[in-house]
């Protein structure tokens, strides 16, 4: 089912969570830990991340270097299918720009609608590291507008190859990424805006937003959209702080403030014990705020683990 029809029969808010594939050499078992406890809370659906392969320059016997390409994590793909066949909960996959052509792009596409999957969020994604601006696949899609442009032009009908014989068109649902504190990448906010009007007027049918610990951010984020015309739903992404180096990481990886209060908290805490209960308490107050002002669905980013998300979820729902 769409995720926009998951929202419209809804009586109330919804729950939903983000996995990461695990990492190459690990076993399946791992996601499915990380899902089982939170299965209680009925998610309509599960978002699965996409991972572009890398590469490392490796020590070769004879005392050169070669780059090696590497794929940390594999299996977006199968591991959306594995979910719906174990759990017979919707999988939205993640579709980048970074690595992949066009053509890559629309085989992953077809292979995603043969497994009946109805949703996917599209996303340019991260630079690699050794990259100062984001580079991508000389045949592939510039950033989230094209690749939005892409899957509806399958949704129509539309193949990169022009004879083929009635093709039959897709049915995605396409979700895209909001930045409630900007893109790291945009001049302002306004700017930032505009470019996310411009996927809406391509197709996307909802927005979920980037983890933020103010809810004074998504709620001026959500009216500057619907004075845009952004009429789509707006899905609140949540992370629960955990550590105190997520004090200096998060803001630097995700591009994000930190409340002040929040900050004074972690900085007096004891020990990282206490921190993570401070993490958990400033996200069910968040969450319940949200909640109460009718999101609907709060989005965990659980980066594969449960626990935290559970103890927040059974305060919510």
């Amino acid at each position: 089912m769409k995720i926009t029809d998951h929202i419209k029969n809804a009586s109330g808010t919804l729950f939903s969570f983000e996995i990461l594939p695990p990492l190459k050499g690990q076993d399946i078992s791992q996601i499915y830990k990380g899902i089982d406890p939170l299965l209680e809370f009925n998610p309509p659906f599960i978002d699965v991340t996409y991972h572009r392969e890398e590469s490392e320059m490796k020590l070769q016997r004879d005392g050169t270097y070669r780059r090696i390409t590497t794929r940390k994590r594999p299996g977006t793909v199968a591991i959306c299918a594995a979910i719906m066949n174990r759990y017979k909960v919707d999988a939205v996959p993640h579709l980048i720009c970074g690595g992949f052509s066009r053509e890559e792009t629309e085989n992953a596409l077809i292979d995603l609608n043969f497994l009946g999957i109805d949703n996917v969020l599209v996303l340019r994604g991260d630079n690699l590291k050794h990259e100062t601006s984001f580079q991508p696949d000389p045949e592939g899609n510039r950033n989230s507008l094209e690749l939005v442009e892409q899957v509806q032009n399958m949704n129509r009908g539309r193949y990169r190859d022009e004879d083929l014989v009635d093709p039959h068109p897709t049915s995605f649902c396409v979700g895209v990424a909001g930045y409630p504190e900007k893109h790291q990448d945009a001049p302002n906010l306004k700017s930032d805006l505009d470019w996310l009007k411009k996927k809406v007027d391509a197709g996307a049918d909802f927005i979920t937003t980037q983890m933020f610990f103010d809810n004074r951010m998504y709620f001026a984020f959500v009216e500057n959209c619907r004075k845009a015309g952004i009429e789509i739903p707006i899905i609140p992404g949540i992370k629960p702080l955990a550590t105190r180096k997520h004090l200096s990481t998060l803001p630097k990886v995700f591009h994000l403030d930190l409340p002040e209060d929040l900050t004074d908290a972690v900085r007096k805490a004891s020990d990282d014990r206490h921190i993570r209960e401070i993490g958990i308490e400033w996200a069910i107050t968040q969450c319940r705020e949200l909640k109460l002002a009718g999101v609907p669905v709060l989005h965990f980013y659980t980066m594969g683990k449960s626990d935290a998300t559970k103890r927040i979820a059974e305060a919510i729902f």
